[in-house]
């Protein structure tokens, strides 16, 4: 919490100093980093439905799940994949504007053992779960759900980027970060639903939106260092849970990404 506080801390001391842009520009050039994030959601209702229930949890609580750290995991490229990451690809198409793609890698796992209210219906599935419910309290086992994101909640977007440059000096600048993106939501989910068969396979399950500020240090005009501060709406409506296909979760929830990239920019009209 420290981390994120000084964070947002240095993004806006960076946006008070900003009075105007430094004579920068970086049309022309193109970018990629690599890096990883903690992320954050707001609790979300999620409804389950199939051929024999239909139902609602409120306010189901989940948390991401970072990698303990360790050399080989971050930075072996093996194991790329297995901690949370950010990839992105840019291209500043007019003076300090960008457009890119990238990924954003995040793992979102439903508490374990949490109470949760439940209304609708469940029948015939031969679990001590069967019944109507209105608004009733239910605790999350292991029998009843076990849920996650965790390979992962992708989220696929395209991103529009301003950069405000605020220091200039000979081997580093200095650059405020603001933009907003959208796409699409590739999760490779991990449910088991009164215990049932898991699906586990990737699978386009809905859309998101997202707004980013960041701080970004340009050294010997090349290498790049950077934090962001990104948040958005995620709805999946499209949530495979078993492999019968009538068999679905639908959930909309806000999140909070804190990630540190590192990455090369290349000036394409030198090259």
């Amino acid at each position: 919490m420290k981390a994120q506080l000084t964070l947002v801390l240095c993004l806006l001391v960076g946006g008070a100093i900003a009075q105007q842009n430094l004579p920068q520009e970086f049309r022309g050039k193109l970018y990629a980093y690599w890096g990883w994030n903690r992320s954050m959601y707001s609790p979300s209702d999620i409804r389950f439905s199939g051929q024999h229930y239909d139902f609602v949890l409120e306010d189901v609580v989940a948390k991401d799940r970072p990698s303990p750290f360790n050399a080989n995991t971050y930075f072996n490229p093996a194991y790329a994949s297995i901690p949370q990451y950010n990839f992105r690809i840019g291209y500043y198409f007019k003076e300090n504007w960008d457009v890119s793609v990238g990924i954003d890698h995040m793992k979102y796992v439903v508490e374990q053992n949490q109470f949760a209210k439940i209304t609708g219906s469940i029948a015939h599935t031969e679990t001590r779960f069967d019944g109507h419910y209105m608004g009733d309290n239910i605790q999350l086992t292991p029998d009843f759900l076990r849920m996650e994101h965790t390979d992962g909640l992708n989220y696929l977007n395209v991103g529009l980027r301003r950069t405000s440059p605020i220091l200039d000096r000979e081997f580093v600048q200095l650059s405020l970060l603001e933009g907003g993106g959208f796409g699409a939501l590739v999760p490779r989910t991990d449910a088991e639903l009164f215990s049932q068969e898991r699906h586990n396979e990737f699978i386009l399950s809905g859309y998101g939106g997202s707004a980013l500020l960041g701080l970004q240090a340009k050294f010997f005009n090349h290498f790049l260092l950077q934090t962001e501060a990104k948040g958005g709406y995620i709805h999946m409506p499209g949530i495979r849970t078993t492999p019968d296909p009538e068999d679905s979760a639908d959930q909309g929830f806000f999140f909070g990404q804190f990630n540190l990239v590192f990455g090369w920019i290349l000036d394409l009209r030198k090259t």
